[in-house]
């Protein structure tokens, strides 16, 4: 059963005609990615999904055969910069317009042992962020080329912290050198980070028809915890049925993803964060969700500091600004 909390997308939203249209969604052999990219195959698009795991996208696309659209997998492992520019530049060698880029993927790491990707990042913003920053800048042409077009990064609640501690970037020290390390503390830095990066990327691109925005799914039932520990597993598989009330089907979680890339009201709000429905907001008003809403976190609209995120980004990954 529907929870009764969704914010759902509109009939016109989930009926428009996108043949012609490409869309690359990572993560999307699983999750909230998987849903996003098999609605936009429904209504005609041609997605691209960007998967670390090509035969487990292929193995689920099976599913798609016979819907309206069309799929190509294509590897992407967002933790190893290089996959990340091998995949933007097939892309492009194949492609010469894209329409919507979900940045849909992520993780966090499972207890409190600091890990870190090929390219020595802290995995988590690594991942989350740093990967889907290389990858919308390698493709901003293209997008712009192709406008309108649409940019969806996923952030979530986590990002918001509680009224006694938001969580902020702390560019002087992304890798935990000088802290102790926390697995959700890098979680939640590194949701700020996207929400930042969308509010840049937003002002930044005015003008060109492209335009953005952050988005929390909603408490998805996916694969989260997965990856742990025994004892991980475990209680997520005790808290499932518990949660199922309160927490969101992938479709439905898939829900906000959609009215980013096809609605008509999301373009007239770049920059903004959209958020469905969650409990786990500390602020009370909140919880509700809203497309688009006003985060409770000051830095999560922070211009100078997203300013500063995305140049101190360029360096990490080696564009120039």
């Amino acid at each position: 059963m529907a929870n009764k909390r969704v914010i759902w997308c509109d009939t016109d939203t989930l009926s428009k005609d996108v043949s012609g249209k490409v869309y690359i969604v990572t993560g999307a052999n699983s999750g909230v990615g998987l849903e996003t990219t098999r609605q936009l195959v429904k209504q005609g698009g041609h997605v691209v999904m960007a998967c670390r795991r090509v035969s487990a996208g292929e193995e689920e696309a099976k599913a798609f055969q016979g819907l309206k659209g069309s799929f190509e997998v294509m590897a992407c492992d967002l933790a190893n910069l290089q996959s990340v520019r091998d995949f933007a530049e097939a892309f492009l060698k194949k492609y010469d317009r894209l329409h919507g880029l979900m940045c849909n993927a992520g993780m966090v790491v499972m207890g409190n042992k600091i890990q870190f990707t090929q390219n020595g990042f802290e995995m988590t913003m690594g991942v989350n962020f740093i990967g889907h920053f290389l990858l919308t800048e390698l493709l901003l042409e293209v997008l712009k080329k192709s406008a309108p077009a649409r940019i969806g990064l996923l952030s979530s609640v986590v990002h918001a912290g509680s009224p006694k501690n938001r969580y902020q970037v702390h560019l002087e020290d992304l890798n935990f050198q000088q802290r102790n390390y926390n697995n959700f503390a890098a979680y939640g830095e590194a949701k700020v980070a996207t929400v930042q990066y969308a509010l840049e990327l937003a002002d930044r691109l005015k003008g060109t028809g492209v335009t953005t925005a952050s988005i929390h799914p909603g408490w998805a039932r996916s694969n989260f915890g997965k990856g742990g520990n025994l004892l991980m597993r475990s209680l997520m598989a005790v808290a499932k049925p518990l949660t199922r009330s309160i927490s969101d089907s992938n479709e439905e979680a898939a829900q906000t993803s959609l009215h980013v890339l096809l609605s008509d009201d999301a373009p007239k709000h770049s920059g903004a964060y959209f958020s469905q429905h969650s409990v786990l907001y500390r602020d009370k008003e909140c919880k509700k969700g809203g497309w688009p809403m006003q985060s409770p976190n000051p830095h999560a609209h922070d211009m100078d500091a997203a300013r500063k995120l995305v140049k101190k980004s360029y360096e990490l990954v080696g564009l120039d600004a």
